[in-house]
């Protein structure tokens, strides 16, 4: 679990990245030809074993899947202000590849009651 707030934001260049991943599980250029070829080399076995073709391309697309099933990113940005409306209008991803759970402050009864449960 990767968990990323708006003030670890010093380069709004990063949310290009964050967008890509939110949006395909992959960040282009991430990887040099030597990493990503070992990385399809240590799926190879996963790949065989699923009964796909252990080709370049299916290994790739096999580990990104396995990206987009097991990555989990928690974005906690605050509402307060341009910057969100701004941000979710340059980089949709965060808005529509993400579930958005809106935390209002709580009444003081709510928390004694919770509380006392």
């Amino acid at each position: 679990m990767v968990v990323f707030t708006d003030s670890q934001i010093t380069d709004e260049r990063f949310l290009v990245y964050m967008n890509d991943l939110l949006s395909s599980g992959n960040i282009p250029d991430l990887y040099s030809t030597e990493d990503k070829d070992a990385l399809i080399n240590s799926i190879a076995n996963k790949v065989k074993a699923a009964g796909l073709p252990q080709d370049r391309a299916t290994c790739w697309n096999f580990f990104l899947n396995q990206v987009r099933k097991n990555l989990h990113v928690v974005l906690c940005f605050s509402p307060v202000g341009d910057d969100f409306r701004t941000r979710a209008l340059r980089f949709p991803a965060l808005v529509s590849c993400t579930v958005i759970d809106w935390f209002q402050p709580w009444p003081v009864d709510a928390l004694f009651s919770v509380g006392q449960t």
